[in-house]
């Protein structure tokens, strides 16, 4: 069968996988990472990590994808949102407006909307292990790929995967954007030999000269548009720094205990 063919069949038995575990915003890309290098070595440089030691650990590493999984020449890239769009449109669900508004008034400790439910980690990358699974079941006759399951637990670079997939464009908080679902979504990965058609980024950058999510940041952790300083940023002073937060960063996180 010629390449393209080859594909695009791998394709409708991948989409029809994933599809079956609730995963419908798909993409690939290729394993070509190495454009965010430059971006990535000053970040470290700056010592912007803080106390991440794993980050500089494995450096330009985790743009390598072939470590992490020999062979591989394409990357699935799922996008999982933990908030539901019609909550999002605000069509009276009161979860949505209340947790997401009323922040500052609160006067018990506030968790971040995404830690709120089950382990994203543990579920994401459960249904992509079966997605891998039932993508080689029904090619047991022609042959078997190799998968490797990720979601936010190996040193890859998510949005610039989520990116080159087409699932969104890099906001100025460096976070993926969707126009629908903004960033309140998780990401996941497979690594993969298997032959697929890419998707192609996604259209357009579309910040402009919107500053909202700097301006929005209690700690001012966005430092300069695509850059964050973790040093500031809640969620990794309340989950990945060992050591006490800071006196003058404690009145701007607020009631913010987590993420």
């Amino acid at each position: 069968m010629q390449t393209a063919g080859l594909e695009q069949k791998n394709w409708a038995i991948l989409k029809r996988a994933a599809q079956s575990q609730g995963l419908d915003c798909i993409g690939v890309s290729d394993t070509e990472l190495q454009a965010c290098e430059p971006h990535l070595q000053a970040w470290l440089n700056a010592g912007m990590h803080g106390e991440m030691a794993y980050m500089a650990k494995y450096g330009m590493d985790r743009l390598k994808p072939d470590l992490l999984h020999p062979g591989a020449i394409r990357i699935v890239s799922v996008r999982v949102p933990y908030v539901s769009s019609r909550q999002l449109q605000g069509d009276g669900s009161a979860f949505c407006s209340t947790t997401m508004t009323h922040i500052e008034e609160a006067k018990a400790p506030y968790i971040s909307l995404y830690a709120r439910g089950r382990d994203y980690h543990k579920v994401i990358r459960q249904r992509l292990k079966k997605v891998a699974d039932l993508v080689n079941a029904q090619l047991m006759q022609e042959g078997q790929y190799g998968f490797r399951v990720t979601c936010d637990s190996a040193p890859t670079p998510e949005t610039e995967i989520g990116r080159k997939a087409g699932l969104g464009w890099r906001g100025k908080h460096t976070l993926l954007i969707h126009p629908k679902e903004g960033s309140l979504f998780f990401l996941g990965e497979l690594f993969t030999n298997m032959p697929l058609p890419l998707s192609g980024t996604f259209e357009g950058e579309h910040c402009g000269a919107c500053s909202r999510c700097m301006d929005a940041c209690p700690t001012g952790a966005i430092v300069k548009p695509y850059q964050v300083d973790a040093r500031l940023c809640i969620s990794y002073l309340t989950i990945e720094h060992e050591s006490a937060i800071p006196l003058n960063l404690r009145p701007l996180i607020g009631t913010r205990i987590y993420g």
